[in-house]
C-alpha cells in the first residue's frame, strides 16, 4: 500500500505536531528505541545506548523551528509513528523516524518514509533526502539501502558524555550519512 492508498482508505492520516502532542511523542520515540519496550521491535538501540532517545525540549524545538515539521502518523485518532523533516537547502533532513514496537515489521515504516519524501518534494522542492543513522546499525541501513538511500561513508562523532542523547555502552558509535535522490521517479524499494 502506498502513503496515498493509505491516507485514502482513512487507515492512516499524517498531520504536522502541535504542542500538545509533545509528551506523547517523546513517549513513542523513547518506546521506539529504547528500554525494554523498545526490544518488541526491531529498531531498538537498547543493547548500544541507555538513557533517553529525547527530552520534551528536544521534541518541542523541532515543532516550533522554522522549516521544519514533526509528521505524526495517527491510525484511528491514535499516534502510531513520526518523523521530523528539516528544509535544508536542496536537501531535507528526515530523523525522529519512529515506528510504535508492537507494530514495526508490518510495511507501516515504508508508507511513512514515502509519504515524508513526497511531502518535502512537493513541498519544498528539494532533490535530496539526508539522514543519519548510527553507523553500526547495520539491518537499519540495509532497510534504508532497500529504501533506495546510499551509504556515503561521511562519518560524524557520537556525543559522547551528552546525556541528552543517551548513555553510550560502547566507544566506538559514530552516525554516518545516507542520502536519496529524490529527482528519480520509481527509485528502488523492496522488502
Amino acid at each position: 500500500m502506498d502513503a496515498a492508498s493509505a491516507q485514502e482508505s482513512g487507515r492512516l492520516t499524517f498531520r504536522d505536531a502541535v504542542e500538545g502532542d509533545v509528551p506523547a511523542l517523546v513517549a513513542l520515540i523513547e518506546s521506539a528505541y529504547r528500554g525494554d519496550a523498545s526490544r518488541a521491535g526491531w529498531t531498538t538501540e537498547a543493547d548500544i545506548l541507555q538513557g533517553q532517545r529525547t527530552d520534551p525540549d528536544g521534541v518541542r524545538r523541532v515543532v516550533e523551528a522554522a522549516g521544519s515539521r514533526l509528521l505524526v502518523v495517527e491510525r484511528d485518532g491514535v499516534i502510531v509513528a513520526c518523523c521530523q523533516l528539516e528544509h535544508r537547502g536542496d536537501a531535507a533532513y528526515f530523523g525522529m523516524f519512529a515506528v510504535r514496537p508492537e507494530l514495526q515489521g508490518a510495511g507501516l515504516g515504508k508508507v511513512i518514509i514515502a509519504e515524508a519524501e513526497r511531502t518535502v518534494r512537493e513541498g519544498w522542492g528539494v532533490s535530496e533526502m539526508h539522514m543519519t543513522v548510527i553507523s553500526l546499525r547495520d539491518e537499519l541501513i540495509a532497510w534504508y539501502e532497500r529504501r533506495g538511500y546510499r551509504r556515503t561513508g561521511e562519518l560524524s562523532p557520537f556525543p559522547y558524555g551528552d546525556e541528552r542523547f543517551g548513555i553510550p555502552q560502547r566507544d566506538d558509535l559514530a552516525f554516518e550519512l545516507l542520502v536519496k535522490d529524490l529527482t528519480t521517479t520509481g527509485a528502488a524499494v523492496t522488502r
